[in-house]
């Protein structure tokens, strides 16, 4: 994955040189977060809604199918975040990550597994040399209503654990009080203290109220730091949708026009059927375009999504559905 933070581990101040040179690059100036913000344009409501009705609409052939069905398993984050996780449980489901369909290996593997910080070492364990990442969430999730140093601390925590990938999330209130420097200056912090660990930016986008607001909050994380952006923590209603999403895809490709820095996206919560995954695909495809199209730079946080992706390729393949003893319950 691209990332303009330097291999290693950085230092809170060359992260924070890093922020303010994205900031001036889409500034064209030194400023501060509410200069960045200031010059981020509103988006068409209408405009976003009609383009993703006509996206759904796209058929696409059944060798496309096959493909994208099978990217899409490739692309998910299996995530368990309950108060009632076991160690059982994450092993559990490191199990079905490493290998959603037993005894077919033509079925790929997915991106990550997403857990709790305490259990980060579980699936550290349970995922060697698999090739899936662990991802933890961590700064006060899903709320993030702490502490500054208590969430800097789990992210540390998290990291030493073994995850390879945090999701944070950011401080709605501060955010819609307009304390944008407060949120900035966060996500520079927790950036630095994921040392090797790639940031995802979680924006619970049904708390931000409008499509202008999760326009500039995906900007203000992107210039921050962010290795991606993330729609939400799953426990908020509305998670993902579609135009959601691609408000945050065409400021993905706008930040990346003006600052030359690659971020990836994550649409989570809500997404529970292949036909909603393929859709989300055409929409990735039809912004970002080809380069977007893997797993390094897209995700879905799943939690029910694969054992309908898994049915629905089957039928694909064979003609027909399979009985509901197909798939394994998580």
């Amino acid at each position: 994955m691209s990332s303009a933070i330097e291999p290693g581990t950085p230092t809170l101040p060359q992260v924070a040189a890093e922020a303010a040179g994205l900031v001036r690059a889409w500034v064209g100036r030194d400023g501060s977060p509410g200069a960045l913000l200031e010059r981020v344009g509103g988006v068409d409501q209408v405009g976003v809604e009609q383009r993703v009705a006509a996206l759904r609409t796209r058929s696409i052939k059944k060798a496309s199918k096959v493909w994208a069905l099978e990217m899409a398993i490739r692309m998910m984050d299996l995530t368990t975040l309950e108060g009632k996780d076991t160690p059982g449980k994450v092993r559990a489901l490191c199990v079905k990550a490493r290998q959603p369909e037993p005894g077919d290996a033509s079925i790929p593997s997915v991106a990550a597994v997403c857990v709790y910080p305490a259990l980060v070492a579980i699936a550290k364990d349970a995922l060697t040399g698999s090739g899936v990442k662990v991802a933890s969430v961590a700064t006060g999730f899903p709320s993030g209503q702490t502490f500054t140093d208590i969430k800097l601390t789990e992210t540390r925590a998290a990291a030493d654990a073994g995850a390879d990938e945090i999701d944070m999330v950011i401080d709605r209130g501060a955010f819609l009080s307009g304390d944008y420097v407060t949120v900035f200056d966060e996500i520079v912090a927790v950036k630095a203290a994921c040392g090797e660990a790639h940031l995802k930016v979680i924006l619970e986008t049904g708390e931000l109220e409008t499509f202008d607001n999760v326009r500039r909050a995906s900007i203000l994380a992107m210039a921050a730091g962010a290795d991606f952006i993330k729609t939400s923590t799953g426990k908020v209603s509305p998670a993902a949708t579609l135009p959601v999403t691609l408000v945050m895809l065409e400021a993905i490709r706008d930040f990346h026009r003006r600052t030359g820095r690659i971020v990836g996206m994550k649409p989570a919560g809500g997404i529970r059927t292949a036909k909603e995954a393929i859709q989300y695909l055409v929409v990735l495809y039809e912004t970002l375009g080809p380069r977007w199209m893997t797993p390094d730079l897209f995700r879905f946080g799943a939690s029910s999504l694969l054992n309908d992706v898994l049915m629905q390729l089957q039928k694909e393949r064979t003609g027909r559905y399979s009985g509901p003893d197909y798939v394994t319950l998580d």
